[in-house]
C-alpha cells in the first residue's frame, strides 16, 4: 500500500529559484536535501540555531565537564569530556 503524500509549499527568493530551475526533478532534490539537513541537525537545538531557556540550563550543566577542541587533522570543532579524556574521539 502506497503512503499518502502531503504537499508542502514554501516561498523562495529569486536567487534560490534560479538555482533550482535547471534541476530535472526538483521535488526529489528538495526531499533529499531536507532529509540530509535533518540528519545533520544539531541534536540539542534541532537545527534552529538557538536554545530554549531550559535547553540552555542543560547545556550549561553539560559544559562544566566538557569543552570544545579543534581537530588538528580536519580543523573541525568537537566536544571533549574532561571526565573521560581517554575516550574522546572525533
Amino acid at each position: 500500500m502506497k503512503k499518502k503524500q502531503e504537499i508542502i509549499t514554501f516561498k523562495v527568493d529569486e536567487e534560490l529559484l534560479d538555482a533550482l530551475k535547471d534541476i530535472p526533478n526538483r521535488s526529489a532534490f528538495i526531499r533529499t536535501a531536507i532529509m540530509a539537513a535533518l540528519g545533520n541537525a544539531c541534536p540539542l537545538c534541532n537545527g534552529t540555531g538557538s536554545l530554549t531557556p531550559s535547553q540552555q540550563r542543560h547545556w550549561d550543566e553539560f559544559a562544566h565537564s566538557h569543552s570544545l577542541k579543534k581537530c588538528k587533522d580536519c580543523n573541525e570543532v568537537f566536544l571533549v569530556c574532561s571526565k573521560n579524556p581517554v575516550g574522546n574521539i572525533h
